[in-house]
């Protein structure tokens, strides 16, 4: 099989903010690229925010997602409301996207509970395990699946999450009981510090689909109209008994892999910068939208002002929370608490008073 052909990169706005008419579907409207940009500089706004607020130690260690906003916004804006959206660490822009409330989000990286749910809607809990949310997106959509319902999970992952067990076993499963997921990769280059030819000897990921006979697609992660449209056709096939799809979203992440990481230690990190003009893909998206007649500058500047407004409110409700209980680390595991996780509690207790004292 020739790999490079058959997995073709799928691309429906180039690197210019250029699209054909023959490509682009009709219904890319001036409507649903405004919510494009509008998720997108949402995404963005929050991630610069909540980098700002780690580092001034108003949260804890934050996983930076700037880069990948094509990805999650085209992906989480072609699901349903019945669907089922299964996150990691770094997902938290398709989380919000997909209506998860803002502060929670924002107390999830401050170490409270409450940021781990979101009441009324169907988003999992972020996995911070690699890959252990793929089995666990497969079982909700089983479940769907026998109840006889037409929602579908979404399963979201970074390129390292390939190496490891759960995913194959996901997959498997999935190929076996044709239940309606979507394995949705972002292909961001790195596996924390890990480039991806050092942790896969696969040119891409969207051809792992072969070995459990599932379509595999690889899309441009930069173009948001790309990922929607091809997000949109997984979900639509998931639903009508097609079974479950591999999407390998081919993106880059700008900044570190968390905050507690270095970049420049394992690439480059100035010529990254100087390729941003190319891979930026709000910017494609802005370009694209000058092309077709739909930006409007003064819609651009109230949506940005907006969106800073909601950001300042939010993090002032974030911080009128109390700060996370120790207890929380030890009493939501168990029903009842195992004597040595007890001592563990005493003894951390304990350390504790002795260094207020």
């Amino acid at each position: 099989m020739d790999i490079d052909k058959h997995y073709s990169l799928m691309q429906l706005i180039n690197e210019k903010g250029e699209s054909t008419k023959e490509h682009v579907p009709a219904t890319f409207s001036e409507d649903l690229a405004k919510s494009f940009y509008h998720h997108m500089l949402r995404m963005r706004t929050f991630d610069r925010s909540a980098k700002n607020l780690q580092r001034q130690g108003r949260i804890g260690t934050y996983a930076l997602m700037e880069g990948q906003e094509a990805a999650q916004v085209g992906s989480a804006l072609a699901l349903r409301k019945e669907d089922w959206l299964f996150p990691t660490y770094r997902d938290h822009g398709a989380m919000l996207t997909y209506g998860a409330d803002v502060v929670r989000v924002l107390l999830y990286w401050k170490g409270r509970t409450e940021g781990s749910f979101h009441p009324g809607k169907r988003i999992f809990p972020p996995a911070v395990p690699i890959a252990t949310q793929l089995p666990h997106a497969v079982g909700a959509a089983w479940a769907e699946q026998r109840k006889g319902t037409r929602n579908a999970a979404i399963a979201y992952f970074g390129d390292g999450a390939t190496s490891e067990g759960d995913f194959h076993e996901g997959m498997n499963f999935a190929s076996v009981f044709q239940t309606p997921v979507v394995f949705f990769n972002q292909n961001n280059g790195y596996a924390i510090s890990v480039p991806v030819d050092k942790q896969m000897n696969s040119k891409t990921i969207a051809q792992k689909s072969a070995a459990y006979d599932l379509p595999g697609i690889r899309v441009d992660g930069n173009d948001v109209l790309a990922v929607y449209m091809e997000t949109k056709k997984a979900l639509e096939r998931a639903r009508t008994g097609g079974g479950p799809t591999l999407i390998e979203a081919v993106t880059q992440r700008f900044g570190a892999h968390t905050t507690a990481d270095d970049p420049s230690k394992y690439r480059d990190q100035a010529a990254l910068e100087k390729s941003r003009d190319k891979l930026d893909p709000l910017l494609r998206l802005e370009r694209c939208m000058k092309g077709n007649g739909y930006w409007d500058q003064e819609w651009a500047a109230r949506t940005a002002a907006d969106i800073k407004e909601e950001m300042k409110i939010a993090i002032e409700a974030m911080e009128a929370y109390p700060d996370p209980h120790i207890d929380d680390l030890f009493d939501y595991v168990f029903k009842d608490l195992p004597w040595p996780v007890a001592e563990q509690k005493e003894a951390y207790l304990s350390w504790m008073r002795r260094e207020k004292a």
